[in-house]
């Protein structure tokens, strides 16, 4: 039948993928004009073959197969079914998928798991003083400032003394740019590296967030505690509580506690006195959490339950009352062990780009890149910023033609720029005018460098060379055998009819029977049925009026007692019509469960060709099997080929 074209082509490609054979250039095989070296058919024979227990004979079978083959290419070619704006777009598109492999450096893509993970093992506490940039303001007032803070820090001023009075982050004013304990992937990347690069009581430089500039302050550094999963019992405090209120709250937490102690089921507790409404129907149930999840008060009574199954005393947050009771534990694992998660996770993260970044560099010193701030300054003075709105109207650029940066054969000029930057525009968030122009000409950069290295990874990796060949035989050989033969098979109805019936012989019923089965609920029933079914043998009643009889020999008229099944049985249908006589005539009673089974075999039916309708499947199978023999014959016909059988002869 036809198959799914998308995993046509996985198993062609699969098929015919293997890089590990050097390549041959001898000629081992030409059809027509097209050559096809040794090389190319070792990749593909020794990825299809049990290469150590291949002998000649194998070679040569399978040999005969990859002619098929590539005839089968060469015909879609001669079609020009390569040239057609389907099979374009299609190859394009495996192409971008393919690529993205070759576009970022696999060696940073480990470093950066294998950083996520050595910094999973440490918990963290750190301090911090925010300085946002404000909306439109030039980067340089706020870093400034955060330089000065941090010159009184370093000259021993108090931290917490110095967050309070300055820090943009609204907590500080309660918590003195306390961030208690964090770990990996929860704060944003550049922060947790400076973050991690700290020695504790070490103060940072200013980091650049999109929050704004942070002057971090390292507290503490402890191995992670991993995991826990705990239930709890809340009581929550009302905003504005009377003091009357909270001393009443203080007062239920701790009876509960009491019940506790006194052996009263905690997850009852939790289901009839638990303000978390969303835990109580699970018995006081949270999911899986670690370091920072949590509000510190809460997460250092949790940490601190020693055995799975204790229960804290009462703690206060700035929730309310809680009791704790300890479920499970579990450590961060091993790398190999955390390896999908930490993936999953690097993806959602801007250390993403990370890979990224390092392949632009490589491939700036590969293809000696180089650049030219000073002409690339000139722009900056002919952009505003119209073009936060999409609107700004790029100047005449016939005098902008000196190079702003230029690799490999490839130069790019301030009228390049200026164009890109007129047609890409959009509305977008207003930023300093310099900053902006800086990232649209670094993106223009990376962009043209991957572009470029893009476009010649088949002079550069033989293996993606291989691949993309592959993929574009695949596309052609499905579409022309799609054509050919799988749809020309289900569509041509005259030639499926023709063919079935020149072969009908080969798709034979085997002996069957025409039998009846009466289902009886007694014997009694059964004792009279069975002289129905004598009767109905000799007469040829039909269903229905077997129907009537059965109703009349019934105890309860409303309640019939007896089902009838008349049908042909193969071997292997029924297990009662297998356990009796293949002969005509009543046989002797079945007891299948509490009933009884009266069976009469009405006719036998020797073996006969099945019709096209009850064949169809096969018949369709094999003259798509027929289609494609045929047409291999006609390119073998039309096309004249020859392998050199001394090339040949030196594949082992």
């Amino acid at each position: 039948m036809i198959m799914n074209k998308l995993l046509a082509i996985i198993v062609f490609v699969v098929t015919y993928t293997n890089l590990f054979c050097q390549d041959n250039n001898a000629i081992l095989l030409t059809i027509g004009d097209k050559q096809i070296t040794k090389g190319e058919f070792e990749r593909i024979y020794r990825k299809n073959s049990n290469v150590e227990n291949a002998d000649q004979k194998s070679v040569e079978d399978y040999l005969e197969l990859f002619i098929n083959f590539k005839l089968k290419v060469i015909e879609a070619e001669k079609l020009g079914l390569d040239t057609s704006r389907s099979f374009k777009n299609e190859l394009s598109g495996y192409r971008k998928q393919l690529a993205k492999p070759y576009l970022t450096d696999k060696n940073a893509d480990e470093k950066i798991l294998r950083e996520a993970y050595e910094r999973m093992l440490l918990d963290l506490r750190a301090s911090h003083i925010l300085i946002k940039i404000e909306e439109g303001s030039d980067t340089v007032l706020a870093y400034n400032k955060a330089l000065k803070i941090r010159k009184r820090l370093l000259a021993g001023e108090d931290f917490e003394k110095i967050a309070k009075e300055v820090s943009d982050d609204p907590s500080a004013a309660s918590n003195g740019g306390d961030l208690g304990y964090f770990t990996v992937f929860q704060m944003v990347y550049p922060f947790e590296s400076a973050a991690y690069k700290l020695n504790i009581g070490e103060i940072s430089n200013p980091v650049k967030t999109q929050f704004g500039y942070h002057i971090l302050k390292l507290t503490d550094k402890r191995n992670a505690k991993g995991q826990i999963k705990v239930a709890h019992i809340m009581r929550a405090i009302p905003k504005n509580a009377t003091q009357e209120t909270i001393d009443e709250i203080k007062k239920e937490i701790f009876d509960i506690s009491t019940k506790i102690k006194s052996g009263e089921d905690f997850v009852e507790l939790a289901k009839t006195h638990s303000d978390d409404k969303g835990s109580a129907v699970q018995g006081g149930i949270l999911p899986w959490f670690g370091t920072g999840r949590m509000v510190p008060e809460f997460e250092t009574a949790a940490y601190g339950i020693e055995n799975i199954g204790d229960v804290s005393e009462p703690v206060q947050t700035s929730f309310g009352w809680h009791i704790i009771k300890l479920i499970d534990r579990k450590s961060i694992g091993t790398f190999e062990e955390v390896q999908a998660d930490l993936k999953t996770k690097v993806l959602k993260d801007s250390r993403s780009d990370y890979s990224r970044k390092t392949l632009i560099a490589e491939l700036k010193t590969e293809y000696k890149f180089t650049e030219n701030r000073n002409d690339f300054a000139m722009v900056k003075k002919i952009v505003d910023e119209s073009i936060f709105e999409g609107k700004w109207q790029a100047p005449d650029t016939k005098n902008m033609s000196k190079i702003i940066f230029s690799f490999a054969d490839k130069k790019y000029t301030q009228a390049d720029f200026v164009n890109r930057l007129a047609t890409a525009q959009k509305k977008t968030k207003v930023i300093p005018l310099n900053d902006f122009i800086n990232q649209q000409f670094e993106a223009y950069i990376e962009d043209e460098l991957l572009d470029y290295e893009e476009g010649i990874l088949e002079k550069k990796h033989d293996d993606f060379r291989y691949l993309m060949n592959e993929y574009h035989d695949g596309i052609l050989l499905f579409e022309l055998t799609d054509k050919t033969v799988w749809t020309k098979a289900v569509k041509d109805t005259a030639g499926l009819d023709k063919f079935h019936n020149e072969n009908k012989m080969n798709y034979m019923w085997d002996a069957r029977v025409d039998a009846s089965m009466y289902t009886c609920v007694n014997s009694e029933i059964a004792a009279k049925v069975r002289k129905l079914a004598e009767a109905r043998l000799k007469k040829g009643y039909t269903a229905d009026e077997m129907a009537a009889k059965f109703v009349k020999i019934s105890q309860n008229r409303d309640t019939l007692k007896v089902d009838l099944e008349d049908k042909v049985y193969n071997k292997g249908d029924n297990k009662i019509i297998d356990s009796v006589e293949w002969t005509v005539g009543l046989k002797p009673d079945v007891k299948k469960d509490d009933k009884i089974v009266v069976v009469s075999i009405n006719k036998l039916i020797p073996p006969t060709p099945k019709t096209l309708q009850e064949a169809k499947g096969l018949v369709t199978a094999d003259y798509q099997t027929y289609l494609e023999k045929e047409w291999i014959k006609s390119l073998r016909d039309k096309y004249s080929f020859n392998v050199n059988k001394e090339v040949l002869s030196t594949i082992k």
